[in-house]
Parts: C-alpha cells; sequence; structure tokens
C-alpha cells in the first residue's frame, strides 16, 4: 500500500515527525530553500512582466532527484514547510519540481511540533496559497532588483563587493543618523542635588531637587549652583505631601519574534542570528534523554501575541497546581495584537508548559536552555495574576524648591514569581507626617553633562526597525547579520558603530535614492507585501510602480555619484610630500593613503573620536623576534604580522628577499597518514585559527591553540587550550563526541 509523502524543511524535523506518525507516512526534508533565483544573473525578465527564472540549488541536484524517486511511488505529496511566506514558496517550488511525477499534493502547516496539532494539519489539508506564495516571489524579486541594480554602481564608485539592500540599507542609515547626531550633539551642563535629610526619630531619608519656582529644576551652572545652596542650607526642609497608594503590575504578553531578539540580546548578550538559530532548534524538536525528541516550543517567527485556548487552559492547570489559586488572574488574559501585524501564528510559547526549564536543562546545551528559560517564563508569567506594590512619595518644601523621593514595597508578586527580571528590591521610606520639619544632614551637589543618544544594541535596533515597520519578523536577524558581514558596521560593547564604508554607503544612497532609503518608503512597501498576500494586490502591479522609480533613479545615480573609490580628500597633509591625504577602503577596513600616489606611498591607520573629527594612530615599533635562519639568503627569519593580525614568519631582509613560512605550533597534525604540522593562520576577518599546513591535502583546522598531549579517553593526539568564564583555562578534546577536559592549574609568578 501507498504512503504519504510528507515534506518539510529541516532533517531536524524529520525525526521529530516520525517519532508521531510513525510508519504510516513517508517523511523526507529539503534541508531548506531548493530552488532560487541564479546568482551569475539578475534572472528577472523586466521587460515580461518581471518574470523569474528560477534555477536548482547548487548542490541540491542530488536532493531533487531523490525527492522526485520517492514521490513517484507515494500515494500523495503533503507539503510542511514552515508556516510563513518563504515555506509556502519553497512548498510552491518542491511542488513544481515533483508534479510531473506526482501532480497529487497539497499544503499541510502546523505551528507547533506536537502530535495534536501534526493530526489536526493531516485533516486539514489545502491547496498552495498563490496569493501567500506571490507576495514572497515580490519580495524576492524587489530585493534582487536593488541588489543587482544598484549594487554594481558602488562597486564602480566606491569599492567592489559591497552591496545595496532594499531593508539592509534602509537599517544601515538608521545606525549611521543616530552616529551624526552623536557626533553633533553640544552637552549641556546642569546640577543635580539631593538632600540627605532625617525626621525626628532619627530615620534618615534622601530627596531630590524636584521644582524650582514651581518649574521643573533646572540649575545651568556652578554659580547658580552655590548660590541655591547657600539659600537651601539656611531654610527648613518642610514634608507638604505623603502620597501612597496600591498599584498594580501587569505582566507583559508572551514573546513575539523582536521582542524574543531584543530580551536575548539585553538579557544574554546573544546576537539576533544566535537567538534564531537556537530557536529554530526548539521548534524542531531536541534530544531529551529518555523523552526522546521533544518539540519545545511554537513557530518563532511571528508578530502576533494571540494565544491558542488549549494554551492558556494548559497554563492556568499549571499555575493552579503548582502556585495556588491567588497566582491566577481573574479572568484568562488576551492580548491585543499590533494591527499592522500579520497575525498569521500565535506568540512564541512552550508546546508544553509541563516541560519546565529544568527538565530539559541536563539534556540541551546551555544556551539553548536559556532561551527556552526565557520563553517558558515570560509565557507562564503572561497568564498569572499582576504584582501588588505600594507606592509611597513624600514631597519636601524648602523655600522656592520642592524635593521629592520615592518609595516602592512589594505587597503580593504575582507574575513577578516566575518571571522576576523587571522586578526591584522593596525600597522602604521611613514614616513621615504632613507637616513635619525635617532635619537637614547635608546637601549633596554634582555637576552633570547632557548625554548623546546612545548607539543602537542589536536589541534596540530591532526595536527601531519594528517600530518603523521596517522589515517583518523572518528577515531581521538576517539584516542585522549583513551589516556586520558586509563591514558597514562594528560592535563595541554590543553598540553599532558604522564603519567609514558603511557612513559613505549610506550617505550616497540617501542622496541619490532618497525614496529608497526613507523608513517610510520601506514600511509602505511592506504594506503592499500585504496585500498582495490578501489578494488585495497584484504582485506585477506593486513592481512595475516600482520600477518608474528605480529605473531613472539608477540611470541618475550612475552618472552623478560621486568617485570615491579613489579616495575621499581630507585636511589631514601628508608629512613626506604636502599632498592632501584621503580616506580609501582596503581588503581590511578603511586607511589613510597619501593623494599623490603612486608617487608617494605614504599610508596612516586612523579612527574618527566622538564628533566625528580624524585620528591618527601612531603605531608604536614592535620588536623583532628572531626565530631562525633564512634558507635562501642567510638572513635572520623573524615574526611578523599580516593586516588581519596573523603572524607569519619572514626574512628581515624584505623586499630584496621574499621568503615567507607559515607560523608554526610544532604540533604534529594528529589526522593517521598526515606527516603535516599545525600551524597559525587567520579568516578574513582578521580571527586566528589553526590548520594542517598540508591544506588542501589535509583539512584539519580548530579554532583554538593545540598541545601535544593525548586525549586519555578516546586517544586523539592533540588537546587544545581554552578558555571560559565558568572553567577558566582547560585543556579539551576536539573530537566533537569526546566530552574529556581537564582544567590547566595557574601558577603565580612570584
Amino acid at each position: 500500500m501507498k504512503k504519504d509523502l510528507i515534506i518539510v524543511e529541516s532533517p531536524a524535523k524529520v525525526k521529530t515527525i516520525k517519532k508521531i506518525v510513525g510508519n504510516h507516512y513517508l517523511v523526507e526534508a529539503t534541508v531548506g530553500h531548493i530552488r532560487d533565483l541564479p546568482t551569475n544573473s539578475l534572472g528577472v525578465d523586466e521587460k515580461n512582466n518581471f518574470k523569474p527564472t528560477y534555477v536548482i540549488l547548487p548542490g541540491k541536484e542530488k536532493l531533487v532527484k531523490k525527492l522526485q524517486q520517492i514521490a513517484k511511488k507515494a500515494n500523495q505529496v503533503l507539503l510542511a514547510p514552515d508556516p510563513d511566506r518563504e515555506g509556502e514558496a519553497i512548498a510552491w517550488h518542491v511542488a513544481e519540481l515533483l508534479k510531473d511525477v506526482n501532480p497529487n499534493y497539497k499544503r499541510i502547516q502546523f505551528n507547533e511540533i506536537t502530535p495534536s496539532a501534526i493530526r489536526s494539519a493531516l485533516e486539514q489539508l489545502r491547496d498552495l496559497d498563490g496569493n501567500l506564495f506571490n507576495s514572497q516571489q515580490a519580495r524576492r524579486v524587489l530585493d534582487r532588483l536593488v541588489g543587482y541594480k544598484i549594487s554594481p554602481i558602488l562597486w564602480k564608485k566606491v569599492k567592489r563587493g559591497i552591496s545595496a539592500g532594499r531593508v539592509q540599507s534602509v537599517a544601515l542609515r538608521l545606525v549611521v543618523e543616530r552616529e551624526k547626531e552623536r557626533q553633533a550633539f553640544v552637552p549641556k551642563e546642569y546640577w543635580m542635588f539631593k538632600a540627605h535629610l532625617k525626621n525626628k526619630t532619627q530615620d534618615k531619608l534622601i530627596a531630590e531637587l524636584w521644582k524650582i519656582n514651581s518649574k521643573k529644576a533646572n540649575v545651568p551652572n556652578e554659580k547658580k549652583a552655590k548660590d541655591l545652596e547657600q539659600t537651601i542650607e539656611k531654610a527648613d526642609f518642610k514634608v507638604i505631601d505623603v502620597i501612597e497608594k496600591e498599584r498594580t503590575k501587569a505582566p507583559r504578553p508572551p514573546f513575539i519574534t523582536s521582542t524574543l531578539q531584543q530580551e536575548c540580546n539585553n538579557r544574554l548578550g546573544y546576537s539576533t542570528k544566535k537567538v534564531m538559530t537556537i530557536a529554530q532548534h526548539l521548534y524542531e524538536g531536541m534530544e531529551l534523554g529518555p523523552k526522546g525528541t521533544h518539540a519545545l516550543i511554537t513557530y518563532m517567527r511571528t508578530d502576533s501575541v494571540r494565544v491558542a485556548k488549549e494554551a492558556q487552559v494548559n497554563a492556568k492547570k499549571w499555575i493552579l497546581e503548582n502556585l495556588g489559586k491567588e497566582y491566577l488572574p481573574p479572568r484568562i488574559r488576551n492580548y491585543k495584537t499590533k494591527s499592522s501585524s500579520q497575525d498569521a501564528h500565535e506568540a512564541i510559547r512552550p508546546v508544553e508548559v509541563s516541560i519546565t526549564p529544568e527538565e530539559v536543562k541536563g539534556f540541551i546545551p546551555k544556551d539553548h536552555y536559556m532561551v527556552y528559560k526565557l520563553i517558558w517564563e515570560r509565557f507562564m508569567a503572561s497568564q498569572m495574576a499582576s504584582a501588588r506594590v505600594w507606592d509611597t512619595e513624600i514631597i519636601v518644601q524648602a523655600e522656592n524648591t520642592l524635593w521629592r523621593t520615592k518609595g516602592e514595597r512589594l505587597l503580593f508578586e504575582g507574575y513577578l514569581k516566575i518571571y522576576p527580571y523587571s522586578s526591584k528590591k522593596d525600597l522602604l521610606l521611613p514614616q513621615v507626617n504632613k507637616g513635619e520639619i525635617l532635619k537637614l544632614i547635608k546637601l549633596e551637589k554634582e555637576q552633570k553633562f547632557t548625554t548623546p543618544p546612545s548607539r543602537y544594541t542589536e536589541a534596540s535596533l530591532v526595536k527601531k526597525m519594528e517600530e518603523n515597520g521596517i522589515g517583518r519578523p523572518s528577515t531581521y536577524a538576517q539584516v542585522v547579520s549583513t551589516l556586520k558581514e558586509r563591514e558597514y558596521v562594528e560592535m563595541e560593547n554590543r553598540y553599532f558603530i558604522p564603519t567609514e564604508l558603511g557612513t559613505v554607503v549610506s550617505d550616497l544612497l540617501v542622496k541619490h535614492f532618497p525614496e529608497l532609503m526613507d523608513t517610510k518608503f520601506t514600511a509602505d512597501m511592506e504594506m503592499k507585501l500585504d496585500k498582495v498576500a490578501e489578494g488585495a494586490l497584484d504582485w506585477t502591479l506593486l513592481l512595475k510602480d516600482f520600477a518608474k522609480y528605480l529605473y531613472p533613479a539608477l540611470e541618475k545615480a550612475l552618472n552623478e555619484m560621486e568617485q570615491v573609490k579613489k579616495g575621499r580628500v581630507t585636511n589631514i597633509i601628508c608629512e613626506k610630500c604636502g599632498a592632501p591625504m584621503v580616506i580609501k577602503f582596503g581588503r581590511n577596513g578603511e586607511f589613510l593613503a597619501c593623494s599623490s600616489y603612486p608617487e608617494c606611498k605614504n599610508t596612516k591607520n586612523f579612527k574618527r573620536d566622538e564628533k566625528g573629527d580624524i585620528k591618527i594612530i601612531e603605531e608604536s615599533p614592535k620588536q623583532e623576534t628572531v626565530v631562525g635562519t633564512c634558507t635562501e639568503c642567510g638572513g635572520d627569519l623573524i615574526v611578523k604580522f599580516s593586516k588581519r593580525g596573523g603572524r607569519f614568519i619572514a626574512c628581515k631582509n624584505y623586499p630584496k628577499c621574499k621568503y615567507t613560512q607559515p607560523y608554526s605550533t610544532h604540533v604534529k597534525c594528529p589526522i593517521e597518514g598526515c606527516d603535516g604540522e599545525i600551524v597559525e593562520k587567520t579568516t578574513k576577518k582578521g580571527k586566528v585559527f589553526y590548520a594542517c599546513n598540508r591544506y588542501p591535502k589535509c583539512k584539519f583546522a580548530i579554532w583554538n591553540p593545540p598541545i601535544a598531549k593525548e586525549c586519555p579517553e578516546c586517544g586523539f593526539k592533540i588537546l587544545e587550550i581554552k578558555h571560559t568564564k565558568s572553567r577558566g583555562k582547560f585543556l579539551a578534546c576536539p573530537q566533537k563526541d569526546c566530552k574529556f577536559w581537564e582544567k590547566i592549574e595557574e601558577v603565580d609568578d612570584e
């Protein structure tokens, strides 16, 4: 008897779904997208309603043949990629490739990989959603037009290999404009006052200056601060009001994609890309020891806070059984989704509230546990009673000034018992009475300056994109990653700083493609794509309308865009020849070069200060370490550093002698039959790694320094030196299946 074939995206899902459906179905995976536009050409027929040309992705040919062979023998094909636009597109492409061998195909979708969700999906077969696919197709063609039409102009005018993107470039503009705001910011002086007071029973409290002459306090300079100090020190501090009231603090809704990314970035320091990778694993299913493979969360690409009734009932049951009736709200909580939300999927939540974070802790990686813990706690808290807080506010008058202090006492923890991240410690104020005179112990004054707006973190950038309607839940992580990969931004203490290249690209695009770089224009395009998905707008009309703007702008930019490839002139003068220096973009970032090159080859490294002014980085002379004798000329061999920061060995007589060799660790390659040794190497981005010098014959490589010591557990010929906060410095086996590690005892130098 023929079986139905279920096709999903991820191999990880195959294992989870097979456990649910057993031998009644065949289950296979596409391993992501299976067809796309070609990489070596535009792939869009602009004169024929922007008809795209799709090709099988390189490396997927064998997989396609395998799926065709299995589909040919199957009863029907059930297309089950992720329940969103990208998933619908994958389903459509798979159907196109399989319809000749099996035209009997249907679409199924599920928001969570559980027995009930899978059974429900198998009972609700539907046709492919052409509108949803056309929405994804329109987005793909839009992005292709922007990328393939604008990027070559940037290659010609700025630097080869860089790119423009319909959403990516607008996000870059946000980062660049925030940096310019900071550079233009002029700090203003102000003075803060605190009065240390005590009541008649000698209890102490601290009140801050709030108002002067019934207006918000503003003490702009030292003279006025001293004048105020002299007046206040002689004044009586009289309590004019004591305000006490109970306040409730309601829980926040369960996570959506953007809030999950923000919370993980703020709380855990995880990048958006890492968060989505972890969430994908949790959604697809993870091995939980004796319990087997379990999907842990619902679909993670969503902008809706809606929660399934069944999940609310299960949460209520767990709260009642584990915490008590007082932790339940008067009625089940329902949260309002934004009007701009697609509301296609419910919020991100645990598939089974009974699987607590502690139950999975020993079975899944720590970072997966931390993300699951956040999701589980946030969802459970969202279904719990509000916290109750007792607020106290004391207002004190001294001459023409008002002083204020606030206190807070937790009466009932409510949801904070599960999700305590927003809670504060009790700040209890002493008992005072209206009309009471307080004694001044000391008056504290401090000079302050206003600060510029903060740079964006990944969390705050995603939040800004969401607020402005830029991108969608499925694109936030990719946009942020692309900015870093293109070297348009650098990260410093988790904050984005635009590079010189990023600033130049943003400025040029804003000047020559103002509409494309406008947040409102981008948000409006997202709304139009939503209309395509709803069937309210033809996708080809959307593209034709966009082309009316794009094509004239392209022609104008090609002719008028500033040529900066040869360098942007600065006010820095070359000390060798007197010519102005220019900013150039090399493989390893921006640098200053003399404008009279090639006659003068002077170069310098630089950075910009808080005001955006260029500051030369003076290089300190490096001490030469002699490590041997050159076999070609007899000169000294010395350790040198590449532009990427990696070490190598070179002859001191360069450029007369150009002999070089890799920097060796003197550790033999552990691969059996290989006579190589492990040398230090550097990636394009400057990250050091260690690899066999017989590459490409031997492809052994590790990220950490090797040591010639055999693993006592598995017998592998080397160990690597690692360091983590929890373990400190330790040795570990590089073999993935071997868990051996031992601490390196630190020796104090005395």
